[in-house]
């Protein structure tokens, strides 16, 4: 009797520790859904890569990655996650685009970790892991707060991508002045600028104030009127920040527009979202400094410098997003003691990658950034 109960007790402390062994020991399966023909195939090789630079780092080999063309096609992109299903995959890596998910629906037991930053109008199987704008403005917020910044106006360019950053802006409550939707063609956008800084009113203001001194007996007044025809405009604004939601020559025609209307960078906070550390603004000198959120730029570098010494070419951006999804999927089956469900991503849990700190919960990834400027022809980090 002794020695029964002897082996169940030596059971009871062996068993969990096979187990272990027995899940460590499985082959993980993560899928991988990206284009590698087609028009995207180059994003969808760079993804390729960087995923393989995340296998070598992590260095278990019951890692497999099952890599599927989706042709940036969304029928094509649910045949191939389909065949995903068949060889036992319940977590993917992808699809990259908005377009392709779909029909993806269907496979309710399958979870996608999609490279999109787009959070509404997802299936409850499909996570948004890209930089989202609720991510962004949340850090933002931090900024504001940090520099007692409390007259925010918030300029949203009218395209696809409206809906969400409003979607943001309901949800992180950040305390704004007004939002305006403006149109991109620059001849409408430099109306809309014009009336929002009320640059009539003012560019007038500056004329009625010469015609009074001219008509006035002021000591010093032609030194006061040479310095007034120096001015642009006269009068204060009534806001201290502007938020851009916009990118490349768009997001520089309104700030361009606003230094047009005597509103400089000087006199406000240009603030706008993660630019990817866009070189080109470097050269903008009459737009510095500029304020974003954004990835951690050292990291960034790194995975650069790393991937061009092994590839001999320039990764996509998303191959930086992609090489930290592996590691988010690796380190959530290990707290999970290697079971593999679509539950791993339901509870609240926190990751540290090259990009932030990743942080999941119910189903939605939220980044923590950083926050930088760009000053004097370099990237400045704040924190």
């Amino acid at each position: 009797m002794k020695i029964s109960l002897k082996i169940i007790i030596l059971l009871i402390f062996i068993y969990p520790i096979y187990l272990q062994k027995l899940y460590a020991e499985e082959k993980i399966k993560i899928g991988l859904l990206v284009p590698l023909s087609g028009k995207q195939s180059d994003i969808g090789k760079s993804i390729m890569k960087s995923v393989s630079l995340a296998i070598n780092k992590i260095d278990n080999p019951n890692i497999e990655i099952l890599p599927k063309d989706t042709k940036n096609d969304p029928l094509k992109t649910l045949t191939a996650a389909k065949e995903l299903k068949l060889e036992g995959v319940k977590i993917v890596i992808g699809p990259i685009f908005n377009d392709n998910l779909v029909y993806l629906d269907e496979l309710k037991k399958m979870v996608f970790l999609s490279l999109t930053n787009k959070n509404i109008n997802n299936f409850k199987n499909v996570i948004s892991a890209g930089i989202n704008a609720s991510s962004q403005i949340r850090t933002i917020m931090k900024f504001k707060q940090m520099n007692d910044i409390n007259r925010t106006i918030f300029l949203i360019p009218n395209s696809d991508f409206k809906e969400e950053i409003e979607n943001a802006i309901s949800q992180s409550k950040i305390k704004l002045k007004y939002t305006h939707i403006y149109e991109t063609n620059p001849i409408e956008l430099t109306k809309q600028i014009e009336k929002i800084t009320m640059y009539p009113q003012r560019k007038q203001n500056l004329k009625d104030e010469i015609k009074r001194l001219e008509d006035s007996n002021e000591k010093n007044k032609e030194w006061k009127i040479k310095n007034l025809e120096k001015k642009d405009a006269l009068g204060g604004i009534n806001f201290d920040s502007v938020i851009v939601s916009d990118f490349e020559e768009s997001l520089k025609s309104v700030f361009t527009s606003l230094l047009y209307t005597d509103v400089s960078p000087e006199r406000v906070y240009y603030i706008t979202l993660n630019q990817w550390f866009d070189e080109s603004f470097l050269k903008e000198e009459s737009l510095q400094p500029v304020y974003f959120p954004s990835i951690n730029k050292e990291n960034y570098d790194k995975f650069i410098n790393d991937y061009e010494k092994i590839y001999d070419v320039y990764p996509n951006q998303l191959s930086f997003l992609s090489y930290d999804l592996v590691g988010l999927v690796y380190y959530l089956i290990y707290q999970n003691n290697f079971e593999v469900d679509e539950k791993i991503f339901y509870k609240k849990n926190k990751f540290k990658g090259k990009v932030g700190i990743f942080e999941i919960n119910k189903n939605r990834i939220n980044h923590v950034l950083n926050f930088y400027k760009v000053e004097n022809n370099e990237f400045k980090k704040i924190f």
